[in-house]
């Protein structure tokens, strides 16, 4: 294999080169409140994100993978890449960039993980808040005009009550205007023909996401 230089005579191996990390903000919504997936870090027991060094011949989505599955037993997820963070002093091992993700799932699917509030996970290793604000602002964007577009809500179908707070869980601070929350997200829906069962007064409407919505 040719060993490639540049003007002044050096190679790649030449130039001190980082190390790569991921870290993924894994959300969801329980009791009505927006919760992000903690773990804790092995040196101090503070508490952080998932996540994990790239391996060699490894690309990061891999590396996202694999943490996601060894800290959180999480597998068969598409988390979206958010940012490089690459404060020089960020973490206090060495030269570190962290490649950080998003990802929100269902409750059901984190089992007895540990869930803190995003408005309360007190103080978290590295510069992981700065993730953390990062994700929840992407993801509050995401829930922005579009029904449940990470399918957060569990299988099967929903009302537009259910609907409206879930999203509202995502992001507190949107408008409370229901009529203008039911204009925007039925005409994205599927109405299935179908009433709320057991419910008392006048049953609601049952609506799911159109197939490939995201």
């Amino acid at each position: 294999m040719a060993v490639h230089t540049d003007s002044s005579g050096k190679t790649l191996a030449d130039y001190p080169r980082p190390s790569v990390a991921v870290d993924t903000a894994v959300l969801t919504v329980t009791d009505g409140t927006l919760c992000v997936l903690l773990v804790d870090d092995a040196r101090d027991r503070s508490r952080r994100l998932p996540g994990t060094f790239l391996h060699a011949g490894e690309v990061l989505a891999d590396a996202v993978r694999r943490s996601l599955a060894d800290k959180g037993g999480l597998t068969g997820l598409a988390p979206t890449q958010l940012h490089v963070f690459d404060a020089l002093d960020r973490d206090d091992r060495g030269w570190v960039l962290s490649v950080a993700h998003l990802v929100a799932v269902p409750a059901d699917r984190l089992g007895e993980a540990t869930l803190a509030p995003v408005t309360d996970v007190g103080p978290l290793a590295f510069d992981h808040r700065a993730i953390l604000e990062l994700a929840v602002a992407r993801l509050q964007a995401d829930y922005r005009e579009r029904p449940d577009p990470w399918g957060l809500l569990a299988a099967g179908p929903f009302t537009l009550l259910e609907l409206e707070r879930l999203h509202r869980a995502v992001d507190p601070s949107r408008p409370d205007h229901k009529d203008t929350f039911r204009r925007l997200m039925e005409p994205q829906l599927l109405d299935t023909g179908e009433l709320e069962q057991g419910t008392v007064g006048k049953p609601a409407r049952l609506f799911t996401r159109k197939r490939g919505q995201r």
